[in-house]
C-alpha cells in the first residue's frame, strides 16, 4: 500500500463518525480539562474485548461516577465500586487503581503532571510509560491481584501497552477524533496502539514481520509508518484499524 492509499484511508476513517463506536466518546463528554484527562484514562483502561461490551461497561462505570470523574476520584470510597467487574477484572482490581488515582490527584497533581514528569525525566515514550506504571505499582495496596496488572500492564513484561498508547494518542493528537490536550509530547514520538486488527493488517501490508504482538512489534510498525509521515505517523492508526475492520 502506498502513501496516497494510506492517506485516503485516514480521510475515510478519521472523522467524527468514528467517535460514537469508540471509547474516546467518554472523555469527549466532559468540558473540564481534568475530567477529560481523567475520564480518558479510565476509558482507556477498559478498552479491551468486545467493543460494544466494554463501551456498555464504561457507560455503567461513568454512571456510577455521575459522569463527574474528578469529583468521584477526589472523594473516592471503595464501597461505591463493590460488585463492579468486567471479564477477569474484579471489583477489588478497579478499586485498587482508583485508590492510586485518588492519591495521585490529592497528593501529586494528577495525570498530566505524572506523564509530563515521566517524559521530561526519560525523554522517550517507553521510559515515560514505565515511569507511570511504576508510580501505580508503588502506590497500589499491598496485595493486588492479576486484574490490577491487566489494567496497568508493565512494558518490562513485553506488553504492547496498547491502551496507554491509545490514551496518549487521544491526549497528544488533535483533529476530528483525538483531543489534543497535551503539548509536552511531540506527535512524532507517539507509538501505534497495537491490537489484533492493527497487527493483522500490518503483517499483511509488510509493516510487521514479528509474530508477536508486543512492544517491539508496536515500535516496528511505528518506524515503518514514519516513512510515510515522520511528523505524525500514528494518524495511520485510523487507516490500519478501519481497513482491517471493513475486511471482516
Amino acid at each position: 500500500m502506498n502513501k496516497k492509499q494510506l492517506e485516503n484511508l485516514v480521510k475515510k476513517y478519521e472523522t467524527s463518525d468514528f467517535i460514537k463506536d469508540d471509547p474516546i466518546q467518554f472523555p469527549r463528554k466532559f468540558k473540564n480539562l481534568a475530567d477529560k484527562e481523567l475520564g480518558g484514562f479510565i476509558a482507556s483502561l477498559f478498552a479491551f474485548g468486545n467493543r460494544k461490551a466494554f463501551i456498555a461497561k464504561l457507560d455503567e462505570l461513568f454512571n456510577l461516577m455521575n459522569y463527574n470523574p474528578l469529583n468521584f476520584i477526589l472523594n473516592f470510597n471503595s464501597k461505591s465500586l463493590k460488585g463492579f467487574n468486567y471479564r477477569y477484572v474484579k471489583d477489588e482490581d478497579v478499586i485498587a487503581v482508583f485508590q492510586v488515582l485518588k492519591h495521585l490527584y490529592l497528593i501529586d497533581n494528577g495525570l498530566r503532571v505524572l506523564f509530563e514528569n515521566g517524559y521530561k525525566k526519560n525523554k522517550t515514550i517507553i521510559g515515560m510509560l514505565q515511569f507511570v506504571v511504576d508510580y501505580f505499582y508503588e502506590h497500589a495496596p499491598k496485595k493486588v491481584e492479576k486484574g490490577f496488572y491487566y489494567l496497568i500492564p508493565n512494558p518490562k513484561k513485553a506488553s504492547a501497552m496498547k491502551r496507554m498508547n491509545m490514551y496518549l494518542r487521544w491526549m497528544v493528537r488533535d483533529g476530528e477524533v483525538d483531543l489534543g490536550l497535551w503539548d509536552f509530547i511531540p506527535k512524532s514520538e507517539l507509538i501505534i496502539p497495537l491490537d489484533t486488527h492493527v497487527a493483522s493488517i500490518s503483517r499483511e501490508l509488510g509493516f510487521l514481520k514479528s509474530s508477536s504482538n508486543n512492544f517491539k512489534a508496536a515500535l516496528e510498525i511505528t518506524e515503518k509508518l514514519k516513512k510515510y509521515d515522520k511528523d505524525d505517523p500514528i494518524k495511520y492508526d485510523f487507516a490500519l484499524f478501519g481497513y482491517d475492520i471493513d475486511k471482516e
